[in-house]
């Protein structure tokens, strides 16, 4: 008969069965501990979540577009509407966009256009002897006033054959009248800005 079923010794047979159980459940515990240390629960592949995706819940800067004609203004600017004889007039122009949102605009020397007038006589153009032109976008937010770098009007007529004349004949002055029209990227000045030089 199998010892195992029936323990020989001097202790009682209960002895030997608990022995054998504390046994059975160490080789046990050391399986368990084994298939842990292999199988590692808890380090496989997370599970997946919900993530929003950044592409579309994020909400992405607004591009700003070029501004509409009808809705920018461009009005001609002198810094005093009388001069007295030897002072030059300093011409300017500002934008406004009357829009209701934010928008790009064409504003460099390159698309800005100063026409000074006389009656109808064409008096001086800032395009007739323009050196260096200069491209520039700005952007325009709504209601909020732009105003272009003044620069001086040195009261001679513009041609283009005269350019590099240090000699141009100056206009008339003496309590006559002139009228600044301005233009950007082909916008005009609705109203004209009269100036008097004495």
């Amino acid at each position: 008969m199998s010892t195992f079923r029936t323990p020989v010794g001097p202790q009682p047979s209960k002895v030997y069965w608990r022995r054998r159980l504390l046994v059975i459940l160490g080789i046990v515990a050391v399986v368990i501990i084994v298939v842990l240390i292999l199988v590692r629960p808890g380090s496989g592949k997370p599970a997946a979540h919900n993530t929003p995706n950044p592409s579309t819940s994020a909400s992405s800067p607004a591009v700003i577009k070029d501004c509409k004609k009808s809705d920018v203004t461009v009005e001609a600017q002198t810094d005093a509407i009388s001069y007295a004889a030897g002072v030059d007039p300093k011409l300017s122009l500002i934008i406004t966009n009357t829009g209701s949102v934010a928008c790009n605009m064409k504003v460099g020397t390159d698309v800005q256009v100063y026409t000074i007038t006389s009656g109808s006589e064409t008096i001086w153009s800032s395009k007739d002897c323009q050196q260096n032109p200069a491209a520039a976008v700005k952007q325009l937010e709504p209601g909020t006033p732009v105003q272009s770098t003044p620069f001086a009007w040195d009261r001679t007529r513009s041609d283009p054959s005269t350019c590099k004349s240090t000699t141009r004949p100056q206009v008339i002055a003496k309590g006559a009248s002139y009228h600044l029209n301005v233009s950007v990227d082909g916008d005009a000045s609705a109203k004209s800005k009269q100036f008097v030089l004495k």
